[in-house]
C-alpha cells in the first residue's frame, strides 16, 4: 500500500504542477490577446492557443489533480477529515476550480471578439492562481492546524 500511496501521490503532484502552469500562462495570454484587433490574424492565433491550452492541458490535469487528490484522501482516510488545514486547502482548491471556470468562460468571451476586459485586469487575475497556489503548498507542507 505505501509504494500505491507514493505512486499516487507523484501523480498528484504531476497533475498539479501541470494544471497551475496553464492557470498561470493563459490569462497572459489574455493579456497579450487584449493587444490585438478582434478578428486580425493575431486574435486568431491567440484563440486556437488559448483553446488547446485549456482543453488539451488545463482540463485534464484538473480532472487529474481531482481524481488523484480523492484518491489520496481515501487512502488516508478517516482521520485526514479531522485536520483543519485540508479543510483550507480544499477550499483554496475549490476557489482554483473557480477561477479555473472563469478563465473558460473569458476564453469563450475572445473567441466570439466579445471580451469586455481590459489587459490590465487580465495582469491581476494571473496573480490570482499564484495567491492560491501558495496558500495550498503553505496548508499541504506545514499543516499549520
Amino acid at each position: 500500500m505505501a509504494d500505491g500511496y507514493l505512486w499516487l501521490r507523484a501523480l498528484h503532484i504531476i497533475a498539479v504542477i501541470s494544471w497551475m502552469a496553464g492557470l498561470l500562462y493563459l490569462p497572459r495570454i489574455y493579456v497579450y490577446h487584449c493587444g490585438v484587433a478582434p478578428g486580425s490574424e493575431a486574435s486568431e492565433t491567440f484563440k486556437v492557443m488559448e483553446r488547446k491550452l485549456l482543453r488539451y492541458i488545463m482540463n485534464p490535469a484538473m480532472i487529474a489533480t481531482f481524481v488523484f487528490g480523492i484518491g489520496l484522501i481515501w487512502i488516508l482516510s478517516p482521520g485526514i477529515w479531522q485536520q483543519g488545514w485540508l479543510h483550507a486547502k480544499l477550499t483554496l482548491v475549490v476557489a482554483l476550480a473557480v477561477m479555473h471556470g472563469m478563465m473558460a468562460k473569458w476564453r469563450r468571451d475572445f473567441e466570439l471578439d466579445r471580451n469586455q476586459h481590459s489587459a490590465r485586469f487580465f495582469r491581476w487575475m494571473n496573480e490570482v492562481p499564484t495567491v492560491l497556489m501558495i496558500g495550498v503548498v503553505i496548508l499541504a507542507v506545514i499543516k499549520p492546524f
